[in-house]
């Protein structure tokens, strides 16, 4: 079984041509330093695509591998964050099926443990049961 990052923006007003830049440069950036070319990444969909007042939206699989999980659930929340402060006038959610990630002004998206080294490294030492 499988879960998803989900992430969406609306608002009523277009995206303006900065922000469409700055929603470019942040999925760019966040490519170029993913640290799993074989995981899902940050993946946001084609605007023409969406509703009246959907501005931005997409969606992670997360990976089975325990060991990744963290780093790309941080990874992608970073980026997510990243959009959002590009964009701090839209209503934004972020949830993972049913549960939703907390808004920071601070630290942004987060969960729990998300940046523990310890429960990582723990997470990492878990057999990787996909791969078997």
């Amino acid at each position: 079984m499988s879960v998803s990052l989900y992430y969406s923006a609306h608002r009523t007003t277009p995206l303006t041509k900065a922000e469409s830049a700055s929603i470019t440069h942040v999925v760019a950036t966040h490519i170029a330093s993913f640290p799993y070319s074989d995981e899902e990444s940050l993946y946001v969909y084609d605007r023409r695509a969406a509703g009246p007042q959907e501005i931005v939206a997409g969606s992670t699989k997360m990976p089975l591998d325990p060991g990744r999980l963290m780093p790309v659930i941080a990874h992608v929340l970073h980026s997510v964050t990243e959009l959002r402060r590009a964009m701090p006038d839209a209503d934004w959610r972020v949830h993972m099926d049913d549960l939703d990630v907390p808004w920071d002004e601070v630290e942004g998206y987060a969960l729990p443990g998300m940046r523990d080294a310890d429960l990582i490294a723990e997470l990492a030492a878990v057999p990787d049961r996909a791969a078997g």
